[in-house]
């Protein structure tokens, strides 16, 4: 949520910032609403000041023995006035926040101007792409033919990577794993949450995977994007990431500042249902409905956020560099970056399948954007009063997609998997997935 008087004082800079994300200029439609909202509550006041005024006349009219009828009919027919006054200002200020709702969130200076994913920046890569003398596999490939005729296939002779199964089950873009690869996808998961919790201060949570409808609003998955999200019959919601029941930990609070910054994390399964999305990734587990992600969420105030941003995106990289996956560090541009975000650092894995750099964690600053929808504040330890939190939220990192990357970075031209060193410990000591 955007503060007004921000708008207030800065209307032209809103606008230019709007258009920079390629959306027409809000500003007076804005400022007219809000200009008619105050307008509307100024009156109100005035006319409660003169009821009251008003109602000490007739007190003391009263106290005097005289006839006070007159005033108390004045006073009836003010009381009517006030009242529409008061529905006035209330309808103003509802229809102000229902616009201010759907306006995604200002742009940090530095965040590259473009028109398309085309003109994000890349910052930094890191790994050597692994070379192979044969044309490697694309992972849904060698999941599907994984172990044919060997102890590795399933006891029931299916794929260890069934997606005809999942469509029986579930419909498109679901899949399930069995065997070996099930395993490697939980042992993916827990070795992200063993590093994020035991060397980078991460807190683990587990969280509901259904939430109140105001707590999708709070992080800006509602209104917006309600096509996105999956409802349920009781009006809870299933999470699209745990980035949402996470960063609502703060909200409705009033933390002290020796509590920041608070960080959290958790591995879940999160569920979205791809609304737009149709014809893209039809094959594999790279966009499906249901998936595990590891999600990194920080909770700090407006002076160490930036610092924040940089230390969550290092906590997320180290995974990928102990997993040896070779990947670069995009800046999102102006038209690529997300609803809530400020500034966007995505880390792309590289997938020798597919020949190509994919996304696997997004590491967003959202700074007083959901706390205002939230009501996330804390209390400075220098200063009175309050102030809104700055909330910070990253993959650290997907697991469906780390399994993707995994698989295709290290088969073997038998088909086979081997597994990354510091993933054996998880999976009994096993080197390799064997054909």
């Amino acid at each position: 949520m955007h503060d007004i008087r921000r708008i207030r004082e800065a209307p032209e800079a809103f606008d230019a910032m709007l258009a920079r994300r390629g959306l027409g200029a809000l500003s007076a439609e804005l400022l007219s609403l809000d200009r008619r909202r105050r307008a509307a509550q100024t009156a109100f006041q005035e006319m409660q000041a003169a009821r009251n005024a008003l109602s000490r006349r007739i007190g003391a009219a009263r106290g005097k023995g005289e006839d006070a009828s007159a005033l108390q009919a004045e006073a009836a027919s003010m009381a009517e006035a006030i009242a529409r006054e008061e529905a006035e200002e209330k309808r103003l200020g509802a229809e102000l926040d229902a616009l201010l709702a759907t306006i995604p969130n200002w742009l940090d200076d530095a965040v590259p101007t473009g028109t398309s994913e085309a003109d994000n920046v890349v910052l930094r890569s890191w790994g050597e792409r692994r070379s192979f003398p044969y044309t490697p596999l694309q992972h849904f490939e060698l999941g599907e033919r994984l172990g044919l005729g060997s102890p590795s296939r399933a006891r029931d002779g299916s794929p260890l990577m069934d997606f005809e199964a999942a469509a029986r089950l579930a419909g498109a873009r679901f899949v399930v794993l069995k065997g070996a690869l099930a395993r490697l996808e939980r042992a993916l998961g827990q070795f992200m949450l063993d590093v994020q919790t035991g060397e980078h201060g991460y807190t683990e949570v587990n969280p509901p995977l259904l939430v109140r409808e105001a707590v999708l609003y709070g992080t800006g998955q509602l209104p917006k994007f309600r096509e996105d999200q999956f409802e349920t019959t009781d009006g809870r919601w299933l999470i699209p990431t745990a980035e949402v029941p996470l960063t609502n930990l703060a909200r409705e609070r009033v933390l002290d500042e020796a509590e920041l910054p608070m960080r959290v994390t958790a591995l879940t399964p999160c569920f979205r249902s791809e609304a737009g999305s149709a014809g893209r990734d039809t094959r594999g587990m790279l966009r499906q409905h249901q998936f595990m992600k590891v999600e990194l969420v920080s909770i700090t105030t407006p002076e160490r956020s930036d610092a924040e941003h940089e230390r969550m995106t290092a906590s997320a990289e180290i995974i990928l560099q102990r997993l040896g996956l070779a990947y670069r560090v995009v800046d999102l541009c102006s038209a690529d970056i997300g609803f809530g975000a400020t500034r966007t650092y995505d880390l792309e894995v590289w997938l020798p399948g597919q020949g190509a750099y994919r996304e696997i964690s997004s590491c967003s600053n959202c700074r007083d954007f959901q706390a205002r929808r939230m009501d996330a504040r804390y209390r400075p330890a220098e200063s009175k009063g309050t102030r809104f939190v700055h909330t910070l939220n990253g993959s650290g990192v997907a697991v469906g997609r780390a399994l993707i990357a995994v698989m295709e970075t290290y088969q073997r031209a038998d088909g086979g998997i081997d597994i990354p060193e510091v993933l054996r410990p998880y999976m009994g000591g096993l080197a390799a997935i064997t054909p």
